[in-house]
């Protein structure tokens, strides 16, 4: 392989020139598509990076917020070596990367002996695309589209979210997300009587949509909301016309069975590294 690096701080510029790649796989690339799309309609600093082969795009990174670790797609060893080439001859210090488990492993590997310092992996994440809604759980109360009324709530759940799933520093601003996505109509309620539970479905993007995040306040638990309002969601992005997926931490064994028991299977794994 010869593997050519382009830097560019356009997203819509990543868009077109990496469209093939991108499409090619839209569950493994939905993350990065959603976040090019975000960025061209809701303009932030950040750096793109694109590494072809013979004209053919092989990889991409994208590094938004500017502070934020580096999400990469799968690509072959190759291109992960000439990227982080890239990256550091730049002289653009990562705090961390997010991606396929083994591209974001041989990217921090490949980061440690550039830098001569350490990588060290600390979230485990799976992949889960559904294709038919095998379990619908019941719960008392019915799935509906937040609105604006809403917003407070949703973003100190947004916020209690973060918190949780320990995003801290790195966290996007809650009040920034929630504005962005709430006149889009891509954040829903369980409704019982009051709001109990809250999930996100990004817009279709080829044919995929994400469902995320997902958060049930303390006080609601243990009741079935979540399970019910993803359900609810599932069926809806499929009953348009879409795939579903949804990203699951690992360690939380709760989210993983009752997603496996909707319907849910496994598609790929990915790892977060924190650079030091």
């Amino acid at each position: 392989m010869h593997i050519s690096v382009t830097f560019t701080d356009d997203p819509a510029r990543v868009l077109t020139e990496a469209h093939d790649f991108l499409a090619s796989e839209p569950v493994h690339h939905n993350v990065i598509l959603t976040l090019l799309h975000t960025r061209v309609a809701h303009p932030e600093p950040g750096r793109y990076w694109t590494a072809t082969d013979g004209g053919r795009t092989v990889g991409v990174v994208f590094q938004s917020p500017l502070t934020y670790h580096a999400t990469i797609t799968p690509m072959p060893p190759e291109a992960v070596v000439a990227l982080v080439d890239a990256v550091a001859d730049a002289g653009v210090a990562l705090p961390g990367v997010i991606g396929d488990a083994a591209t974001a492993a041989r990217f921090a590997g490949q980061w440690t002996e550039r830098h001569k310092s350490a990588a060290t992996p600390y979230e485990g994440q799976r992949i889960y695309e559904v294709r038919d809604v095998q379990d619908d759980p019941t719960a008392s109360g019915h799935l509906r589209q937040a609105v604006a009324a809403d917003r407070d709530v949703v973003v100190a759940w947004w916020r209690a979210f973060q918190a949780e799933v320990g995003e801290g520093a790195a966290a996007t601003d809650a009040g920034r997300a929630v504005d962005q996505r709430l006149p889009a109509g891509q954040l829903w309620l369980w409704d019982d009587g009051d709001p109990v539970s809250l999930a996100g479905a990004s817009a279709p993007v080829e044919g995929v949509a994400r469902i995320g995040p997902v958060y049930t306040p303390p006080e609601t638990r243990g009741r079935g909301y979540a399970a019910a309002c993803v359900a609810a969601l599932s069926k809806q992005v499929l009953a348009g016309g879409h795939r579903c997926i949804l990203y699951t931490e690992l360690g939380n064994s709760t989210s993983n069975f009752i997603y496996r028991r909707i319907g849910y299977r496994a598609v790929a794994e990915v790892l977060r590294y924190r650079f030091a």
